[in-house]
């Protein structure tokens, strides 16, 4: 036993002390916080000011009232809420085409001056039958901008469309208003703040993190291998541990080193969770400009995590070091490796599947499977309950699965270790399964 500590002691250290490793540890708390802090800094940004230009090619006074609309739009409320637009109306008739021409070239020029215009509104008679409006303006790729001036403007072509047709604006209006469906998750009876795009965020993640820690140190697993192996340290070891102890220590090393990554980076974003508001403020933003509310993480669901986390991570890691054992050089493992990242590719693309029917069969059936559990039941967790016993029998297949794994890994890795030249074939793994 003291043996395998010292190669996970190793392995550990190795890692752990590399720059490489301490820059992502703690550059990613920060990449979380900008990641969730810059879009509610860029939503909660909007550009005022902005001059536009309305030709009106219409009758009547509907070109009045769209720039009326532009001039009430505001940003914030009291005294310090500003304009949103600075809008003039231009009564152009027959020659809106020829107004247009000579204001396009004034239009979303970077270097701005007193003549320079921002967006050119477009009315004229056949479009207010359609209910189209034609804007020009260089933010036209801009989603939030072209929302802002979309509901801005629309109450204002359904109000001239109402009238024309005869129809009372205040009473159409007031049919017509969308709905606004405010959603709350309800687990196990209880009513949390959890809106349904945080369900989903915290899903996503679930998967995204075991995708990440292997793809960084499962690999990593592999690749030692296959380093050992070319510059002949491997047979230096074997002198002195067997290979299943070798390859326990390489899965468990590397192991701790992703789950101490991983616990910094799910502390942070419990820190971030918890304390959201307060950053928000510090940074000048609102914790409502947020797309959706960061979601809390139950201890139950975290054990959850963590425990297919450990086996998942165990699985793939023996089956990654098999690989390298199978292989001479690092290019050699690239193919080699397809199989393994198919199953992980279809863990990871299965929570899609998940989120309409979280307890239907398929989800029933998929965390059966060992390869792919790890991903589905965590996923399937943090939107609904599972019932303790499936959660066990899932837990227990997974573990079977596992040890079936280590035991055809560590055959494999055996004999692989040992060999060079040439990249192991179907045939010779089958004959170093039975050799083993």
């Amino acid at each position: 036993m003291s043996k395998v500590i010292a190669v996970i002691r190793r392995e550990f250290v190795e890692r752990v002390r590399t720059k490489a490793f301490v820059l992502t540890t703690l550059l990613g708390p920060l990449f979380f916080i900008g990641m969730i802090m810059l879009p509610a800094l860029l939503i909660g940004r909007e550009v005022t000011g902005r001059k536009v230009v309305v030709i009106d090619a219409g009758t009547g006074s509907f070109g009045a009232r769209v720039e009326a609309a532009l001039a009430a739009a505001m940003k914030g409320t009291g005294a310090e809420a500003e304009a949103k637009y600075l809008p003039t109306v231009i009564v152009a008739g027959p020659r809106a085409e020829s107004v247009r021409d000579s204001l396009v070239p004034r239009t979303g020029l970077s270097g701005r001056d007193a003549e320079t215009i921002d967006g050119i509104v477009m009315i004229s008679e056949g479009g207010i039958t359609k209910g189209q409006l034609t804007y020009l303006g260089a933010d036209v790729g801009s989603p939030r901008a072209m929302a802002d001036l979309r509901s801005t403007l629309s109450p204002i072509m359904m109000t001239e469309r109402l009238q024309r047709a005869g129809v009372d604006p205040a009473v159409a209006l007031g049919a017509v208003t969308p709905l606004d469906l405010d959603t709350r998750k309800v687990s196990e009876g209880k009513l949390t703040n959890e809106s349904g795009g945080a369900t989903f965020a915290l899903a996503y993640a679930m998967s995204f993190i075991l995708y990440i820690a292997l793809l960084l140190y499962g690999t990593q697993v592999m690749t030692s291998v296959v380093e050992e192996k070319s510059n002949r340290i491997m047979e230096i070891l074997v002198s002195s541990l067997t290979p299943f102890q070798l390859l326990l220590g390489k899965v468990v090393g590397v192991g701790a080193v992703s789950l101490v990554q991983i616990g910094v980076w799910t502390t942070a974003a419990k820190l971030l969770a918890t304390y959201q508001s307060k950053l928000m403020a510090v940074v000048g933003a609102s914790a409502g400009g947020m797309p959706f509310a960061l979601p809390s993480v139950p201890t139950d669901l975290l054990i959850v995590f963590l425990t297919f986390f450990v086996l998942g991570f165990l699985l793939y890691s023996a089956a990654y070091a098999a690989i390298g054992s199978m292989c001479s050089t690092v290019q050699e493992t690239q193919q080699a490796q397809m199989p393994v990242m198919l199953f992980i590719i279809m863990g990871l693309m299965s929570m899609f599947a998940l989120l309409n029917e979280p307890n239907g069969s398929l989800a029933r059936v998929l965390s059966l499977v060992p390869p792919l559990a790890p991903f589905v039941v965590p996923v399937r967790y943090s939107i609904a309950p599972i019932p303790v016993a499936e959660l066990l029998l899932s837990v227990g297949t997974t573990i079977a699965g596992l040890l079936a794994v280590v035991w055809l890994a560590a055959r494999i890795y055996r004999i692989g270790i040992l060999m060079y030249g040439k990249k192991a074939s179907v045939k010779d793994l089958v004959r170093w399964v039975r050799a083993g």
